[in-house]
């Protein structure tokens, strides 16, 4: 659900005041219920497709390229300009082909680790305990923490990975948690933790401190819910934050800074302002 500008628009006068003018590419789709809306709350991979969204006020199929039709719904990708009021999307100019290259992808999670490489690299420190059930007991220690933040693997140290595209290697060698490092966060006693986690996991160890623990992140997330102009909402473990998706960031960043701190929420909105 990511949207580009364009700074070479301006916002477009409506009744004699300026309206600000949004764009955004993404999945257009009428079907036999509705007309034509933005699917910018994900698609459902059916055949048809199903979504929704924004209705669309000046839509014509005709007009267009790049369309498909199964059982009476009708879709395609496009780029998409025009004002948002009162939840409907109206077109301000023509809507063009969105190509694969102008399509949101979803940005690759980073994985890194936190922690700064140790003398002599990423090792394992006890093989009797370097396996998936140390890994195992590792992660359910860290779960029944109350101050537990999250967790994750980062698998940049199996060269063997990289190397290979055969889908059943992969697996095999993605497994071997002697070629991974264990990254997991707690609000604070670093220490302790530290101890606790290697009594029962010998592989590669990062231990981070974040702000605010994972059931903190999770309450913050639920107390978005209904929240005017969501799309959808999830935690990231790794950033130590909220995100939280909008139709259109009309001030939500600065509410959600003011509301729970900077760098808590972060805010993505799936229509994006015309400069």
């Amino acid at each position: 659900m990511v949207a580009c500008g364009d700074p070479g628009l301006t916002s477009t006068s409506i009744e004699g005041s300026e309206v600000q003018r949004y764009v955004a590419m993404t999945t257009v789709l009428e079907s036999p219920e509705h007309g034509p809306q933005l699917c910018l709350g994900g698609i459902a991979t059916s055949l048809p497709p199903q979504c929704t969204g924004p209705d669309v006020v000046g839509w014509d199929w005709a007009q267009v390229e790049g369309a498909e039709s199964v059982g009476g719904t009708t879709w395609g990708e496009y780029r998409v300009m025009g004002t948002y009021q009162a939840g409907v999307f109206t077109l301000t100019g023509p809507a063009t082909v969105a190509g694969p290259a102008d399509l949101p992808t979803g940005e690759d999670i980073d994985f890194s680790t936190s922690c700064s490489e140790p003398p002599g690299g990423w090792a394992v420190v006890d093989p009797a305990t370097a396996t998936i059930a140390g890994q195992d007991a590792a992660i359910a220690y860290a779960q029944a923490q109350p101050d537990f933040a999250g967790l994750w693997l980062d698998q940049s140290i199996n060269e063997e990975l990289s190397q290979t595209t055969d889908p059943n290697v992969v697996e095999t060698v993605a497994n071997d948690p002697t070629k991974l490092i264990l990254n997991v966060a707690f609000t604070g006693d670093l220490s302790r933790h530290t101890d606790e986690l290697r009594a029962v996991w010998g592989g590669a160890l990062c231990v981070v401190e974040r702000e605010r623990s994972l059931a903190e992140l999770e309450a913050i997330q639920m107390n978005l819910r209904g929240h005017d102009g969501m799309l959808g909402s999830g935690t990231d473990v790794i950033g130590g934050m909220v995100d939280f998706y909008v139709v259109v960031d009309e001030g939500i960043q600065e509410e959600m800074d003011a509301t729970y701190g900077e760098g808590v929420v972060r805010v993505t909105a799936a229509l994006q302002p015309v400069d």
